[in-house]
């Protein structure tokens, strides 16, 4: 999905025209908001872009000596409303503002482009989805690896991975960026490597030199080297990360102080699982018509957004160390035996806003009045937490503890500082700073306040002086407050009065009085805004000092929220605390699967035991009729054991999981047409590929290969396959397989000793 195109400039420009084109030749792949008065309005190709994804009314204007150019155009107060259905439409737009105030500038009003939003980077609470992260990946080819970076500026995550395409093709599914940019001239290896279903950019060679995306990087993170990241020896990967920030300054997004580390990702810490394993299993979106039926949604109990997103990394990248694994099993387990601890942690995790999002919000400074006071009130329940997993017993909740911060400096200068429900949203309109914050601020606001007040008692006065007794004091934007009096009065009227205005029963006047009263309340007004958003801005930028800290709350409470939903899923759907060890066995009594189990409801569901990995016993051949539940049951294995080494307990009544380091899945028959792959073709392709990547301790569910050919043929393929598998000379996997080809499951296989 590329969209550089190139602007077809047809018509003879009036100023306003020659201007818009001039700011969309340097974003023409982009749609462009441009501002006029108060609307965006949006030319040309743009307009009919826009108003197809929109509904919007695409009419024509004038452009000079040319017959028209078509326009199309929202209010400026609706941008929330239309911006997202831009960017979820996958288009670029760029947003340009007017950098003037039209009534201080004769003429055009200068105007520039002030935030260019891609899928891969919104700041915008209404584009993002809240437990979903949302990352920009960059790719770079070296000579001798593919660097992989990814970012999500929403939050500041930010990590990077090098190795070979297949390795890059499965972080790039696990993560599932909504944007990948890469080199310009690597066309056809990126959609060979990676596809051609996603959204991607491409960039000048240069973007990815080495040593300027090394200096960049440090200059970012403010140290003298990456070595202290464990990246630095990382060439591919730093020049994939660098782009990355070379991206963010190109689309106008230079507020990054949140951004203030990287992370690597190590080959050898995750489980292999690779984008047909997690579309057969349908880990994150199911395949049928069902919505919320995935694996994801069955286990996911998680309480904020932080933790929902973590969740999906534990799914998409179950970790390898059993040492990791028991100690994340070790705190669920002490929340389902502590139900009354649990209940406080979910009762103050509850309480806690996307901290994350906020802090990045904060950093880009675009963070709101009223997500600050909901930073202060995450804040306080933070404090509670904590002082609860201070008083347990058990070491790991207090590993935990220690890295949660409450901030106690920031959540109490933001009470003092903001009203605990300011009356806006938005800085600009002011009713936000509480009062006895500043002296000047709070007489302003009496001013202000009372000046109806004085007006009032101005009106009295004069209705008593001259005798004029419906006299009465109003305003206008034309000359400000007057004084109106009916006709049958005005022989009454003191000469010191200036007549402004007469009309056919009335005539209005001003005072020197009235004048200075009105310049007092009007400028307190102005004078109330500007210094709340003074004070506003120094508050943000103390808060965006202590980032870094809010952060690490947040990943702490992420951690904790994740556990939490594992201990009461467990608890809900009885499941068993699983033992994850280095042996080579996977031992499952009465297993089930997690999500067709919850779908049945009140039928029954019929557990089964599975043994693998012992000497004699290193692959099974399951056959049966149809709808006899052989798919069922290989993925109820696989998701045992994906849930074991994410540290979460399992639907059984025992579990033995011996580590596995790479999960693949060859499930039901797809062709790819475009591609101009047959069902045959593409089934063989991914059988290839899990042969030439498994090893002996991975698991394989290998469902009916062969079928998608002729039965001599397909017969032949199934046991070529099962006796490579099996084969502990050649790969020897725990292997699942079945088959409908009788003489497969029939004959015993003869293999080496």
């Amino acid at each position: 999905m590329n969209a550089e195109k190139k602007i077809d400039k047809k018509y003879v420009e009036t100023p306003l025209m020659k201007q818009y084109y001039s700011i969309k030749a340097v974003h023409p792949d982009a749609i462009l908001l441009f501002r006029v008065g108060d609307f965006y309005e949006t030319f040309g190709e743009d307009a009919i872009k826009a108003s197809g994804i929109l509904g919007i009314t695409l009419t024509r204007r004038a452009n000079g000596s040319a017959t028209y150019v078509e326009l199309a155009g929202f209010p400026y107060h609706a941008i929330d409303t239309y911006l997202p259905k831009l960017v979820r439409a996958g288009e670029r737009v760029a947003i340009c503002e007017q950098l003037e105030d039209p009534k201080l500038v004769k003429g055009l009003v200068k105007r520039g482009v002030i935030e260019l939003v891609t899928p891969g980077i919104v700041l915008g609470d209404n584009i993002l989805a809240n437990k979903e992260n949302n990352f920009i990946a960059s790719v770079y080819f070296g000579r001798q690896t593919t660097g992989v970076a990814f970012l999500d500026i929403s939050t500041g995550e930010f990590y990077v991975a090098e190795g070979a395409d297949s390795y890059v093709d499965k972080l790039i599914s696990n993560l599932q960026p909504k944007e990948v940019v890469y080199q310009r001239g690597y066309e056809d290896r990126f959609s060979g490597s990676f596809g051609s279903k996603l959204y991607t950019y491409r960039l000048d060679e240069w973007v990815f030199s080495e040593d300027v995306n090394r200096e960049k990087l440090c200059k970012q993170f403010g140290t003298k080297s990456l070595k202290g990241f464990g990246v630095d020896h990382f060439t591919s990967g730093i020049s994939a990360a660098g782009a990355i920030l070379y991206y963010l300054e190109f689309t106008e997004h230079r507020e990054t102080g949140h951004i203030a580390s990287i992370a690597r990702i190590d080959q050898d810490d995750y489980v292999w699982v690779d984008k047909f394993t997690i579309r057969n299993l349908e880990l994150f979106s199911s395949n049928g018509a069902r919505e919320k039926c995935s694996f994801a949604d069955v286990i996911d109990r998680t309480l904020t957004p932080m933790g929902g997103r973590l969740l999906k990394r534990w799914i998409a990248m179950p970790i390898k160390d059993p040492a990791k694994i028991n100690e994340r099993l070790d705190v669920v387990e002490r929340l389902i035996k502590d139900a009354d601890l649990a209940d406080v942690i979910r009762e103050q995790v509850s309480l806690v806003g996307d901290l994350e999002r906020i802090a990045g919000r904060i950093a880009a400074q675009r963070v709101t009045p009223r997500e600050l006071v909901q930073l202060k009130n995450s804040l306080g329940a933070i404090e509670t937490l904590k002082a609860a997993l201070e008083s347990t017993d058990d070491d790991r909740l207090h590993a935990l503890a220690e890295q949660i911060d409450p901030l106690a400096e920031v959540r109490e200068r933001i009470a003092r500082e903001i009203y605990p429900d300011p009356q806006n949203n938005q800085i600009q309109k002011g009713g936000v700073i509480a009062d006895g914050v500043d002296p000047e601020l709070d007489d302003l606001r009496r001013i202000a306040l009372h000046g109806k007040d004085y007006l009032a008692r101005i009106q009295q006065r004069e209705s008593e002086a001259t005798g004029i007794p419906s006299l009465k004091i109003s305003y206008n934007n034309v000359f400000g407050y007057y004084i109106e009096v009916r006709n049958a009065h005005k022989d009454k009227v003191p000469e010191t009065w200036i007549r402004k205005q007469t009309l056919a029963n009335a005539e209005r006047y001003i005072t020197q009085e009235l004048k200075e009263l009105e310049s007092t309340i009007l400028g307190a007004k102005d004078r109330i805004v500007s210094l709340e958003y003074e004070i506003f801005t120094q508050l943000r930028a103390r808060v965006s000092e202590q980032s870094q800290r809010v952060q690490k709350t947040a990943q702490a409470i992420a951690c904790l929220d994740v556990l939490c939903s594992f201990a009461s899923t467990a608890v809900h759907n009885h499941y068993c605390r699983p033992e994850v060890d280095l042996s080579d066995e996977i031992r499952i009594t009465q297993g089930r699967h997690p999500v067709v189990e919850q779908m049945l409801k009140n039928a029954l569901f019929v557990p089964n035991d599975t043994l693998l990995g012992s000497e004699d016993c290193r692959t099974a051949i399951i056959t049966g009729p149809n709808m006899a539940g052989k798919s069922t049951y290989m993925r109820q294995v696989a998701l045992i054991t994906l849930m074991a080494q994410i540290g979460s307990f399992v639907p059984a009544r025992s579990a033995r999981i011996g580590i596995v380091d790479r999960i693949f899945t060859r499930i039901g028959a797809s062709d790819d047409l475009a591609g101009g792959q047959s069902t045959f073709m593409v089934e063989m392709t991914e059988v290839s590929e899990i042969l030439h990547q498994a090893t002996p301790r991975s698991l394989l569910i290998l469902d009916e290969i062969g079928r998608g050919t002729s039965t001599f043929d397909g017969m032949s393929i199934a046991r070529a396959v099962l006796e490579f598998c099996a084969d502990p000379k050649k790969l020897g996997a725990k292997t699942l397989f079945a088959t409908h080809y009788h003489a497969v499951s029939y004959t015993h296989l003869t293999l080496p000793t």
